[in-house]
């Protein structure tokens, strides 16, 4: 891994991404900052409407209209994407960023075969055309593991199971020799032995292709099996960051002690654990702490304003009142 005094290939700082609603906008990304250097993999987690894909999406400027990116920088070595014009982003997606989206069964293409996706890829960005773009095609198929690739090459993608489709989908975004790989919620709707397969792969493509990580999912488990950093997002805002095994071992905020519980086998007795109540809908947050309905330590502070950031410990930060800077990383009574 890159050590952390040399500049991140990915800064993003204070982003913002809103989308109408009622009455004016809302921000379904709300202030989020965070930093990935180079061969490093960072885990975005949170349950589904805490904002996650809305942040993958505006890394690369795909937002959906009528969504827009209200504020923010994204820094990729130090330049601002925001300031590209459309042609400088095109060279950006897949050739300095490749893209795993969340249902590869939609993203990939159904009128035309595996191998002619991800050469027509390869060509677009120029590193290889007519047969040449094949046989990369090919090859890319062998490096993520798929069987006898020279024949799925050939296939469509209605003729690949999910966990086929996946790892085309994984060959895709590395068709261009990207630096940082943005894998959307990877393993859902795969079975527990193809999810293990395929977070395996990425592990071993980071490695090999010297990859930069941003891993989106809902699931903790996921995060520990991979990520070396977590940022912990909900209802916009990251609300707890740090290391992986500081953030397992000694979780700060109370949704991501929920979160934590909620990992089969973590507590004794007949019922998984739940946290009550569903992320907030957007343009309808509290006025104070978002988790705050939902928190079972929740005190006066937390209905009256949305929390600043506090630091537990060097690296380890979460956006909570029972925490301040004059703590020292302990916790206010409740």
């Amino acid at each position: 891994m890159t050590p952390a005094t040399e500049p991140p290939l990915l800064r993003v700082d204070r982003l913002r991404t809103v989308f109408p609603v009622a009455g004016g906008e809302a921000a379904a990304v709300d202030g989020v900052s965070f930093d990935i250097r180079r061969g490093e993999t960072l885990g975005l987690v949170g349950e589904s409407g805490s904002g996650k894909s809305v942040t993958a999406l505006s890394i690369v400027r795909l937002v959906p209209p009528p969504g827009r990116i209200a504020g923010g920088r994204i820094e990729l070595d130090g330049r601002d994407v925001l300031d590209f014009d459309a042609r400088a982003m095109r060279d950006v997606r897949g050739r300095r960023i490749g893209f795993v989206f969340q249902e590869p069964a939609a993203a990939l293409n159904p009128v035309f075969s595996i191998g002619s996706q991800i050469a027509e890829t390869v060509a677009a960005h120029g590193l290889a055309r007519g047969a040449a773009a094949r046989a990369r095609a090919v090859d890319l198929l062998d490096a993520v593991r798929v069987p006898d690739p020279a024949r799925r090459a050939r296939e469509y993608p209605h003729e690949l199971s999910g966990g086929l489709k996946q790892r085309a989908m994984i060959a895709l975004a590395l068709a261009a020799d990207p630096d940082l790989v943005i894998a959307d919620e990877p393993t859902t709707a795969l079975d527990a032995t193809v999810q293990a397969e395929v977070l395996d792969l990425l592990r071993d493509l980071r490695a090999r292709f010297h990859l930069s990580l941003l891993l989106i999912t809902h699931d903790l488990g996921v995060v520990a099996a991979i990520a070396d950093r977590v940022a912990v997002m909900y209802a916009g805002r990251i609300v707890e960051s740090g290391p992986v095994d500081r953030l397992f071992a000694s979780p700060a905020h109370p949704y991501t002690r929920g979160l934590l519980a909620c990992i089969p086998g973590q507590q004794p007795g007949p019922r998984l654990s739940a946290i009550p109540g569903v992320v907030p809908r957007l343009g309808q947050l509290p006025r104070g702490c978002a988790f705050a309905p939902r928190c079972d330590r929740r005190f006066d502070p937390c209905a009256a304003a949305p929390p600043g950031v506090s630091s537990i410990e060097a690296g380890h930060d979460a956006r909570c009142y029972l925490y301040g800077p004059d703590t020292d990383g302990a916790e206010h009574p409740a």
